[in-house]
């Protein structure tokens, strides 16, 4: 077994390897550790350019496009590690920014998965909308990051710099440990792509987990390399998957309200959507709830699995009050200025052994 291998899942991503992988091999020479692209069927210049020079990388083909969750379970099945590294194909990391989370993880056991602080590649003085400094959700489900909320984004001024609990860690460079993350059944396939990471750390949180932040590691996010923002597929899963996200996870308390609330303000999201001509997004939202409705049936057993971990537990790292109301209504648009007996916490909390 090898301490950790960082997997890089790779659609159609030729440019991207072209310009970040050699960077990650030289910058990640730790022992134990191995580099593993795992391709989903590409159908781009990808397998030519590994065979031709990388060819000492171990490549893992799979024979379709299989997804973020599907390709990512078919890869790891094929990979025997103490850690797995999710790292996105549109990251750069500098020298150094593997070592404080391997650290992290090897001095807290009880974590089962962290990641890095994400800055944005293009505009590296800011956090960037995959993950920033860690992330939290509200009561109705929105997530949101230290450093960023909604389409907000903080100029990183070392004011989230503390190793913290958070509620997710972005799968865009996520390090987890691979026990944990077969024990809670891994990325679930039914969500394609976008929110799986979310579930995942919460299901791992149900088990008496801890997720954490390690800002002392920073990589650079290209971002919207598969499926960029705007795009009407990626608004659809989007809100089909917290929605999904939702019903499997929360436990019975408050349920059918959060559900019902989250249900209106997705249909006053659509309107936006209405009225700024943006016929495409709107029907992205409709299709979200039509599939939610037909699919909640095949996650009934997920939700009785679930009920059977979490025992009704309240985290910290969800924010009682609801983000849409703070960042649109009252115009708070950074996470210090939530609630103070939330923002508190989740800023200046640092993580220690204790729970």
């Amino acid at each position: 077994m090898k301490l950790l291998s960082i997997v890089i899942l790779n659609w159609n991503g030729a440019g991207f390897l072209k310009q970040f992988l050699q960077t990650l091999i030289n910058h990640s020479q730790l022992p134990g550790v191995e580099v593993v692209v795992a391709d989903n069927a590409s159908t781009d210049a990808s397998l030519t350019y590994l065979a031709e020079k990388f060819s000492d990388i171990r490549v893992i083909k799979l024979n379709k496009n299989y997804g973020f969750a599907g390709g990512y379970n078919r890869a790891l099945e094929q990979i025997d590690s103490k850690y797995y590294l999710l790292l996105n194909s549109d990251i750069e990391v500098p020298e150094g920014w593997l070592k404080p989370l391997v650290s992290f993880m090897e001095k807290y056991p009880e974590v089962a998965a962290c990641g890095p602080k994400i800055l944005d590649y293009n505009k590296p003085t800011h956090f960037e909308y995959a993950g920033a400094s860690g992330g939290f959700i509200d009561r109705y489900g929105y997530p949101f990051c230290r450093g960023r909320i909604f389409d907000a984004l903080e100029e990183d001024k070392g004011q989230h710099y503390h190793s913290v609990d958070v509620f997710w860690a972005s799968g865009a460079a996520l390090l987890v440990r691979s026990e944990a993350y077969w024990n809670a059944g891994g990325l679930d396939e039914d969500f394609f792509a976008h929110m799986e990471e979310i579930d995942l750390c919460w299901r791992l949180k149900n088990r008496g987990h801890r997720i954490a932040v390690v800002p002392a590691s920073c990589v650079y996010h290209v971002g919207g390399g598969s499926l960029p923002r705007g795009n009407p597929f990626k608004t659809y899963l989007n809100f089909r998957n917290n929605l999904f996200l939702m019903y499997k996870n929360l436990p019975n308390k408050g349920f059918r309200v959060k559900i019902f609330v989250r249900l209106i303000l997705d249909g006053i999201s659509s309107l936006r959507f209405l009225l700024g001509g943006d016929l495409k997004d709107f029907g992205a939202v409709l299709r979200a709830h039509l599939a939610f409705y037909k699919g909640k049936r095949r996650y009934k057993p997920f939700r009785k699995e679930n009920k059977t971990y979490h025992n009704y537990v309240t985290y910290n790292e969800i924010y009682p009050g609801s983000v849409v109301l703070d960042f649109f209504l009252l115009r708070n648009r950074q996470i210090d200025r939530l609630r103070k007996d939330f923002s508190r916490n989740m800023c200046e909390a640092e993580v220690s052994q204790t729970t």
